[in-house]
């Protein structure tokens, strides 16, 4: 499953913390006792750039980003994306997936060129040492989960901008993502036009299938004795939501706020809907297991073909959990004729494979 959990800092994270706050905020950040007086035109916006200082608003509260950052070292665990988007090489990265190299997905490698990142954490907890041994000039968590904990120490060591407070962590929607890490590198502009191309493919998508307008939709994982099921909250949840699915009122009363909602193997007829897409370990071999829960396989979704399936680690299955600016276009091209498929009233249409699973 993809849960992430929570993380809780360690006992040398924070003596880091009491290191730099007995030295002072430079002696954990990029600063130069040797620097030469600053140039009164440095950081100054480029066309097409926004100016500094910018303050951006977060579940802490707000961080200001006095120039433009060279050093950067992204903490959420989706956030390199955006970063390298926008023609940024980050100097740390946090590797959710554990699976690429400098924990960059294949859609990002052409970004990545010859940088070469170092991993700064992973899902389950960051390694403060290493983000301060970086020394960056600014700390981006916005997919993220940081805890009030982890933001202090964070934020001793450079400017941190923690995940929004308009939405659940790890809930941060893809375009406020990339608009907002635009903003922290002074480049707005083409932030901008990166969210508009792919708003015009999702609206492309739409066009080309109005079947998908008022069909209910689930993006769901299994566990050992249960079923995790996206909530609008989460990127996975709101992919099918901007398509126009719609999640059924009960599960999405049993997510409350939250991402995800959990479902007993008792519970799995909210599974009967027009299209689930499983997010599997193994598709050959988890399916058919689904299959075997009683209660699931003889609901209709599994009979007349309405399941879509993917591998959690092929590159349709990471960009499913991904949902960045980068990830999309690949979501997209690739769930898209799937779940068109699964939506088209004939059982006989197969739903296409994910092309990762053969």
């Amino acid at each position: 499953m993809l849960r992430t959990p929570s993380r809780t800092p360690t006992r040398s994270a924070a003596a880091l913390l009491a290191a730099c706050l007995l030295a002072g905020a430079g002696a954990c950040g990029s600063g130069d006792d040797d620097a030469a007086a600053p140039d009164p035109g440095a950081g100054a916006a480029e066309p097409g750039e926004n100016a500094f200082p910018v303050e951006i608003e977060h579940r802490y509260g707000s961080t200001t980003i006095e120039s433009a950052p060279d050093q950067v070292v992204t903490v959420g665990l989706t956030d390199q994306d955006a970063v390298l988007a926008l023609g940024v090489a980050p100097v740390g990265v946090t590797d959710w997936f554990e699976s690429e190299p400098y924990a960059v997905m294949p859609w990002a490698v052409d970004e990545l060129g010859d940088a070469t990142p170092a991993i700064v954490g992973t899902a389950a907890e960051i390694n403060f040492e290493a983000v301060a041994g970086l020394q960056p000039d600014v700390i981006l968590a916005l997919y993220a989960g940081l805890t009030a904990d982890d933001y202090a120490l964070l934020s001793a060591i450079a400017p941190t901008v923690a995940q929004p407070a308009a939405y659940a962590d790890y809930g941060i929607p893809w375009d406020e993502q990339t608009r907002t890490i635009g903003r922290v590198l002074g480049r707005g502009a083409e932030a901008d036009a990166l969210v508009a191309d792919v708003g015009r493919r999702f609206a492309d998508a739409r066009a080309a299938h109005p079947g998908f307008a008022g069909a209910t939709g689930v993006v769901a994982s299994p566990q050992v004795d249960a079923v995790s099921v996206y909530a609008p909250e989460d990127s996975r949840g709101r992919f099918l939501e901007t398509l126009g699915f719609v999640l059924p009122g009960e599960v999405a009363d049993l997510a409350g706020d939250n991402f995800s909602a959990d479902i007993s193997l008792e519970q799995v007829e909210l599974l009967e809907v027009d299209a689930v897409v499983w997010i599997l370990g193994d598709v050959a071999t988890d399916l058919p297991r689904l299959h075997d829960v009683p209660l699931y396989g003889r609901l209709a979704v599994v009979a007349e073909g309405r399941e879509v399936p993917v591998a959690n680690l092929s590159e349709l299955g990471s960009a499913t959990s991904f949902q960045t600016v980068l990830s999309l276009p690949i979501l997209l091209d690739g769930l898209v004729p799937m779940l068109a498929a699964a939506v088209d009233g004939d059982p006989a249409t197969p739903v296409p494979p994910d092309p990762g699973t053969g």
